[in-house]
């Protein structure tokens, strides 16, 4: 293969099946599985050591107008954010690493993370757990974190509201030994109750963190968190809680119109 034609090749890897919307899939808009499957026979994905694939890892990429940087190493990464998933319009099409995605598959895309990573996902609503191999790139949606397939998102309880709050954290295959819970189990009690918010901006400034206060009055409650330490604090200006994440991504779109840059969700 000449140089032109790999590097074309690794570029047409790169975008995720989940950011693709043309003629080459059979649905204009995605779904679940026609008939309904029982997902507790599904088993998580089961960590192992891998080299990283040949696709889908350039060291960055820009989709729609946005530069993403592919992470070198997943050692110690948890983050948490917004689930979303994919399903049937996707099913049998090539992933950014070059497999062919499975609906059914312990599966899951993500903008960062090398492919193929191990993650442990949590719903941080019910407290369900899986496990599955990251292999494909997005969301490309600005408020998505992770895309699971439609059998990991149905094992989390979150395909019936299309998203949900989640923990991502990546897994050591050297040293996990967690067996995954059964997906029909009853849900975990949840002591600590998650709240959702847009950050709009950090400042090492008291003062410039209530110049933006007061620039966003109007939009929602607006908060000041202080953070860092006590000698060299720096001041979150945050929108919340939300209730939803339909009214997270309004008023993300409304903020952007405004001229404000785009808002960093956060679950705390």
């Amino acid at each position: 293969m000449s140089t032109a034609v790999h590097r074309l090749a690794l570029l047409l890897c790169v975008a995720s099946l989940a950011a693709c919307a043309g003629a080459r899939y059979s649905q204009r808009h995605d779904s679940a599985p026609p008939t309904a499957r029982d997902v507790s026979r599904i088993p998580d994905a089961v960590p192992r050591v891998e080299p990283h694939s040949r696709y889908g890892n350039p060291r960055r990429y820009t989709v729609n107008g946005r530069t993403y940087r592919v992470m070198d190493d997943a050692s110690g990464y948890v983050e948490r954010g917004i689930a979303s998933w994919y399903g049937r319009k996707f099913h049998g099409h090539r992933t950014s690493s070059g497999e062919t995605y499975d609906m059914y598959g312990m599966t899951a895309a993500h903008t960062r993370l090398p492919l193929p990573t191990y993650v442990e996902v949590t719903n941080l609503r019910n407290g369900r757990k899986v496990v599955v191999r990251v292999n494909d790139r997005g969301p490309f949606h600005p408020n998505r974190l992770i895309d699971l397939s439609w059998a990991a998102a149905k094992k989390l309880g979150i395909v019936e509201t299309g998203t949900g709050l989640v923990e991502v954290r990546a897994i050591d295959p050297r040293s996990w030994h967690r067996a995954p819970s059964p997906p029909d189990a009853a849900d975990h009690p949840v002591s600590v109750r998650y709240g959702l918010y847009l950050q709009v901006g950090a400042f090492s400034s008291r003062t410039n963190a209530e110049n933006l206060r007061r620039r966003l009055a109007g939009i929602g409650p607006i908060h000041i968190q202080r953070a860092g330490h006590k000698r060299s604090p720096f001041y979150r200006v945050r929108i919340g809680p939300l209730n939803s994440v339909e009214e997270a991504d309004r008023l993300a779109e409304r903020l952007i119109r405004q001229g404000f840059d785009a808002p960093q969700v956060v679950i705390d």
